[in-house]
């Protein structure tokens, strides 16, 4: 009870408090205008939390990344368009709904999906806070390496498809990490004589590049859209009352978000589709998914806003972060001296319990806004795209150079602007880099004090935490191998059976068409000899 106590005291603070409101407000903003994200804006708001408190700063960038997935369903409802990447299934059952006249109902519904899903994440880890603060100190150096390196190993397994390019970027993200003055003896590291390399190279300035920058390109060189919006009528509040007829969907929606949330590399998109995967084969209509079904809009709303609170636990508990949100944030405890892992939940248990404190708060503030100011809210749709992007791309040069008022860290970020525009166009996933420039710096100091006391490779997994960790790498690269050659033998028997039929058609084809020729040949000989006799009739 003390812990709370203490950790409400934090919160009383009225620049916390105002951090908070801004956070829950701006972050709902950003995600109903598509095209901008949480990701572009946390990017961007990076230089000028630096400045602040570490609950201070950590509060606004949880109150975006916490509530931008409820702003993101409102163009995904109503224009089709989710807002957030991670929306992307609620336009599956919300848009049916409001093409046959629900929007208001949609809304309503998503809001209060999305607001169980939040509050049920962040109950369970308070809950579980005390077993974590007990697990927490079995992680030494070693167990947090191969914990790192699961994360890592986790990032790239989970690009299904593009696992070898994801791999490559995260290589790339160690090799970006490497540059400059190694930290223990000091020697100078790909640095090519360039006296702007020896600081290395800036974690922000590769985000607001790589997620900011990258997105102001897309957004200029993008037309601008004619949105037509649908008139919302009546209240707000008829999805609570709808939500509380599902409370088996909505239980197990927010589990999955719990538990894959915890998981490194894996996140919303995969606790969203077996969410949903589960609701449609549980359900008494499964032929009304994808057509407005309220289950499926329950089901992806619930699972996605369970993730960002369970997101935190691998980020405080072993400072090790599961996507490029929670790595940016990693940033944020550097630059104050706050080390996550395990001697936070041993020495600051109730700065930590002030953090889940403030993404209840945050889910309560949403939920109050988004049901009495929805309709005034749905305007942002309409901000044109280029405005966007020169809005973007201003903050985030601004950014960058006020981070060591450098013009060189400018440049580096258009060049990794330019990195990020390709690989959107491409299709190709940026996180991996984040994360291998993150999660590098933890895996070379852990495995440089880890090494100190082992005289054989066994004795690196001799204790019990490491042995597990060890294991469940080796499970999950032979799980992913053994994938790889199904997904391949499986492609290899589809192109057999694609050419085999195409053969079997085609000399099907060439027996009608021998057979046509042959009739239509009988056919002009019939008339030639006909007509043959015809004229010596006539003759």
């Amino acid at each position: 009870m003390e812990l709370i106590l203490s950790a409400i005291e934090i919160l009383m603070r009225w620049d916390v408090a105002l951090a908070l409101l801004t956070g829950s407000v701006g972050g709902v903003l950003i995600g109903a205008i598509p095209g901008v994200g949480p990701a572009v804006a946390i990017a961007i708001l990076l230089p000028a939390t630096f400045s602040m408190d570490p609950i201070v700063g950590l509060t606004v960038l949880l109150g975006i990344y916490g509530s931008s997935m409820y702003g993101g369903s409102i163009p995904a409802i109503l224009i089709n368009t989710p807002g957030t990447a991670v929306n992307a299934l609620t336009t599956y059952d919300g848009y049916p709904m409001t093409t046959r006249g629900e929007p208001r109902r949609a809304l309503s519904l998503a809001y209060s999906a999305s607001f169980f899903g939040g509050i049920f994440s962040v109950i369970c880890l308070i809950l579980f806070a005390p077993v974590l603060a007990k697990i927490a100190p079995m992680f030494g150096s070693r167990e947090i390496f191969l914990a790192a390196l699961l994360g890592i190993i986790l990032v790239i397994v989970a690009h299904r498809g593009q696992s070898l390019i994801a791999g490559a970027l995260a290589c790339f993200g160690i090799f970006l990490n490497t540059i400059g003055l190694e930290p223990v003896k000091y020697t100078s590291r790909y640095t090519f004589d360039q006296p702007f390399l020896s600081s290395g190279v800036n974690l922000i300035v590769v985000v607001l590049g790589l997620f900011a920058i990258s997105q102001a390109f897309v957004l200029l060189t993008s037309d601008d859209e004619r949105v037509r919006l649908t008139k919302l009528r009546g209240g707000m509040f008829q999805g609570l009352r709808e939500l509380a007829r599902h409370p088996r969907v909505a239980g197990v929606a927010a589990s999955f978000g719990v538990v894959m949330g915890m998981i490194p590399g894996v996140g919303e998109f995969t606790a969203q589709f077996m969410s949903y995967t589960y609701a449609q084969k549980s359900s008494k209509r499964p032929q009304d998914f994808g057509h407005g079904s309220s289950e499926g809009l329950i089901a992806a709303e619930t699972a996605n806003n369970a993730v960002p609170a369970a997101a935190m636990v691998p980020l405080l508990a072993l400072g090790i972060p599961g996507e490029a949100l929670t790595a940016m944030m990693l940033s944020v405890f550097y630059v104050h001296n706050v080390v996550p892992g395990p001697g936070l939940f041993q020495n600051d248990m109730d700065f930590v319990v002030a953090l889940y404190l403030a993404l209840l708060i945050l889910n309560v503030l949403v939920l109050a806004f988004l049901l009495f100011a929805t309709k005034s809210l749905i305007q942002v749709v309409r901000i044109p795209n280029r405005f966007l992007g020169v809005c973007i791309l201003t903050l985030s040069f601004v950014g960058v150079y006020s981070l060591r008022n450098s013009a060189t860290d400018c440049l580096l970020a258009a060049v990794f602007g330019v990195v990020g525009y390709i690989l959107k166009r491409l299709s190709l996933p940026s996180v991996p880099i984040i994360l291998g420039m993150v999660l590098g710096g933890i895996m070379e100091v852990k495995l440089r004090a880890g090494m100190a006391r082992v005289k054989e490779p066994f004795d690196f997994i001799d204790r019990p935490v490491a042995f597990i960790l060890f294991l469940i790498i080796i499970i999950v690269l032979t799980v992913h191998i053994l994938r790889v050659l199904k997904d391949r033998k499986e492609l290899k028997e589809a192109e057999w059976q694609t050419k085999r039929s195409s053969t079997r058609f085609g000399v099907l084809m060439s027996r009608r068409r021998n057979s046509f020729l042959k009739d239509r040949g009988r056919t002009v000989r019939a008339r030639h000899s006909k007509l043959l006799r015809r004229l010596t009739d006539l003759i």
